[in-house]
């Protein structure tokens, strides 16, 4: 298996959600990307040690294969990012970082609930600022006609920074937040932009371990700290609106100042290096720079969040957009199937999308989940039968043809999407292959792959953590 890593200002209480965690969660990113020369010489060194694990073996060998990672690639650019984050040259960089709430998805990862923009001098921070996306976009003045599925299923009439990345191409989705960013009286004029997704911080609580924070009686994990958190700035301030919110988030200077005393502990300098690694495979950290070589090193590596329009054998990518505007996505469940017939005279694709709600009940944070569902496939293809989804709006972009859906899931039920297409009749069909992209900011999920061909029936089965190449090998 060779796997490639690859509103209308209606709603002003959203200023309040995650401003804590994603607080917390960008100081992480920085302590990962520009920790200081220490990092850098042991990933120089200590190169294997640093190597992701490898693909479990399948028991029953196959032809029809998930080709493996180029990970020696993949540690020579950190290496390089690392060099540049904290090289000494006297020059101060920008960095505009979007932090996003994947807990309520959207196409490009979460939702833009917080920005940060850090200025970086000779390996360290000179300077940071913090503000809440909603603050932003109370200075945007101008009327940008949101999308059709912002429109259509959360009747925003005025599209914003917030809701930018409403593309699952990360380039794209950089280029419209300047724009509001612009719009909004900023100088957009960064070295880079980095997005962050909300799942990070759970992640580097696995390397540290459980953190009590001192003077609060509550300890953070794993497993519960995005939503301790989220109760412990957020909840009560909603349920009770005549709360003073001045010291809400005073939580987040003691926990910062224990995570970053854990995370800078040389005895974890491998994990962190480890996990910036699988993050970015993971697409829960995308990079865009302005300088050339640095854009080209991170897209050669699948790590700049890039819709591949240069791919020219099959394609498969879902995209969803929470329309639910709570956190129910902490909650979703998804299973992927992809059979193709390559023996009809056009090929066609049967996909078939599980998605299970798993809350136990709607309350303050989760609601039926309410999405806008697109499938990519190749240019040309035509729908045959769709179930379970809404009728489809289709539209050609990124050389690719797109199917969208509104698609439900009740709280405590499934919803089975079943949708079929033909691909065009002059689809290559010798020496196929398939890459199958993923979406920054879901959860891990299972995914089959079915080929069916003049030769026989192939199989193959994996989990979509990271963008897939399915192909038959020699």
């Amino acid at each position: 298996m060779e796997i490639r890593s690859s509103y209308d200002n209606k709603q002003p209480q959203r200023k309040k959600s995650f401003f804590s965690r994603k607080k917390i969660t960008i100081i992480i990113i920085v302590a990962l990307l520009v920790g200081g020369t220490g990092l850098f010489f042991y990933v120089k060194n200590n190169k294997t040690e640093l190597a992701i694990s490898s693909l479990n073996i399948f028991n029953k060998i196959s032809k029809f294969v998930i080709s493996s990672q180029d990970t020696q690639k993949e540690i020579d650019a950190l290496n390089t990012l690392v060099q540049e984050f904290t090289k000494k040259d006297g020059q101060t960089r920008s960095f505009l970082f979007l932090l996003q709430n994947n807990m309520e998805l959207r196409p490009g990862g979460g939702f833009l609930g917080q920005y940060a923009v850090f200025k970086i001098k000779d390996g360290a921070v000179i300077s940071s600022y913090f503000e809440d996306a909603n603050l932003l976009d109370q200075r945007i003045t101008a009327k940008i006609t949101p999308p059709y599925p912002l429109t259509r299923m959360m009747q925003i009439k005025k599209w914003k920074f917030r809701d930018s990345n409403f593309s699952p191409d990360f380039p794209t989705n950089v280029e419209k937040a300047k724009y509001f960013y612009r719009l909004a009286g900023g100088n957009s004029n960064f070295d880079g932009v980095i997005a962050v997704n909300a799942s990070v911080l759970n992640d580097v609580l696995v390397v540290t371990g459980p953190i009590s924070i001192p003077g609060y009686n509550v300890t953070l994990n794993s497993e519960n700290a995005v939503s301790k958190l989220e109760e412990i700035v957020e909840k009560a301030y909603i349920m009770d609106p005549e709360l003073d919110t001045q010291n809400r988030k005073a939580i987040m200077k003691t926990l910062t100042t224990t995570l970053v005393d854990k995370l800078m502990n040389l005895s974890n300098i491998s994990k962190l290096a480890d996990l910036a690694h699988k993050e970015m495979q993971r697409k829960n950290i995308m990079l865009n720079f302005t300088d050339a070589n640095l854009q080209s090193l991170v897209e050669s590596v699948y790590w700049g969040g890039k819709v591949a329009t240069d791919w020219s054998g099959d394609y498969f990518m879902t995209v969803d957009a929470n329309m639910g505007a709570l956190k129910t996505d902490h909650y979703i469940q998804r299973e992927y199937n992809y059979e193709i017939d390559l023996t009809q005279e056009k090929p066609q694709v049967y996909v078939n999308i599980l998605y299970k709600n798993t809350a136990p009940y709607g309350d303050w944070r989760t609601s039926d989940y309410h999405s806008y569902l697109r499938v990519y496939a190749p240019k040309g293809a035509t729908l045959l039968e769709r179930k379970m989804v809404s009728y489809p709006n289709i539209q050609e972009e990124f050389d690719r043809t797109s199917l969208g859906f509104i698609l439900h899931v009740l709280i405590g039920r499934e919803t089975n999407v079943e949708i079929k297409y033909e691909l065009p009749e002059e689809f290559p069909q010798e020496n196929y292959r398939l890459l199958v992209q993923k979406q920054s900011g879901i959860a891990d999920a299972p995914i089959k792959v079915k080929v069916k061909t003049k030769y026989g029936e192939f199989e193959q089965s994996g989990i979509l953590n990271k963008d897939l190449t399915f192909k038959f090998e020699e």
